[in-house]
């Protein structure tokens, strides 16, 4: 259940402290990790001319070009995109009540990449360039749908982890789907959508994090509103029926809001892996609660710090060759996954 947590919140007296120290915790980390993100790369820029830069002294030298045009908007997607894939595995664990359950995981993220793929050949073969809006909204449509599959599914299958399974599947033939269109695309600009369809947030412009904040913020906004009825839920769907909670306008809320976080993320970004399944589980963990007003904004500030690690490792650890953003999320997000399930079958035996 999602509700364990509950289990270690027992110092009651103790817990706003613990909260509040959390939450610098996680604060100071992001400022530590945007430095670093800012100072380290194949070019490594001084703190002195780092901070020039950002005070508005810096001129259109090498390192501020790199610092403004390429670094800054890099690390805000990072930032904004991880925090929103967390907030969407959190909303998915809520709905499936499963602590394994994720975009990626249910395919929600490849039925996304599929919609976007294809967007992208049909608009670029007729020689048309894509926006921001449509790459969302085609990301939203896959997302959408995908996720109306696995709930078709969900009512099929006795048990959550065959769900699991079928979700598992469904990313798979989505994946395979979208590698057919992409190899045997002839435009060079749609064959370079491979290193997009492998998750990576370099390339990005200040237009798009513009675009992509206002998203995941508002979208953000109405999930934290929705933190009393989340919690009800969690307890079970009769006791949030008789807190005066609809469950069926909260489950299409649930879904829709999932659907939209996880669409924003892969049409800027492409699929990443893991993100929306151990960050919830871990900033459980760390503030020894599942109280969605503590989880919520605690799972935003996890998904930018994880984001912005593993893309710093992504950049860094075999300079100047890049790896793929999943790649790194996957080694740091796949033990923690193993653990949750192991840690399930002792709870049941």
């Amino acid at each position: 259940m999602i509700v364990d947590a509950e289990r270690v919140d027992t110092d009651i007296d103790g817990r706003p402290v613990r909260y509040t120290a959390c939450f610098i915790g996680l604060g100071a980390a992001v400022l530590v990790l945007v430095g670093l993100n800012i100072a380290i790369g194949s070019v490594t820029i001084p703190l002195t001319d780092i901070l020039r830069i950002l005070a508005g002294n810096g001129d259109n030298s090498t390192f501020y070009q790199i610092v403004w045009a390429i670094r800054l908007p890099r690390l805000m997607a990072a930032l904004i995109l991880g925090g929103g894939l967390a907030l969407s595995g959190f909303l998915l664990q809520t709905f499936f009540n499963n602590p394994i359950a994720g975009p990626f995981v249910l395919g929600i993220s490849s039925g996304a990449k599929l919609t976007v793929a294809l967007l992208m050949v049909f608009v670029l073969a007729s020689g048309q360039a894509t926006n921001s809006g449509l790459l969302i909204g085609a990301a939203f449509i896959g997302a959408l749908a995908t996720m109306g599959l696995v709930m078709v599914m969900a009512g099929k299958v006795e048990s959550m982890s065959m769900l699991i399974v079928v979700g598992v599947m469904i990313g798979y033939i989505c994946s395979a789907i979208t590698d057919f269109v992409i190899t045997f695309a002839n435009d060079a600009s749609i064959v370079n959508l491979h290193n997009w369809s492998l998750g990576s947030f370099s390339g990005t412009s200040w237009a798009q994090v513009r675009i992509m904040a206002v998203v995941i913020a508002v979208t953000s906004a109405f999930v934290f509103l929705l933190a009393k009825p989340i919690g009800a839920y969690q307890l079970g769907e009769q006791y949030a029926q008789n807190m005066g909670v609809n469950i069926l306008v909260f489950r299409v809320a649930l879904v829709l809001l999932s659907s939209l976080l996880a669409a924003c993320v892969t049409a800027f970004a492409g699929p990443i892996s893991f993100v929306g399944i151990a960050v919830p589980h871990l900033v459980r963990s760390l503030f020894r609660t599942a109280k969605p007003i503590v989880v919520i904004p605690g799972c935003f500030l996890g998904g930018a710090v994880f984001c912005l690690g593993c893309d710093l490792i992504a950049r860094t650890a075999f300079a100047p060759t890049e790896i793929s953003i999943s790649s790194v999320t996957a080694v740091f997000g796949a033990p923690i996954v193993i653990a949750i399930m192991l840690r399930r079958r002792r709870s049941a035996e």
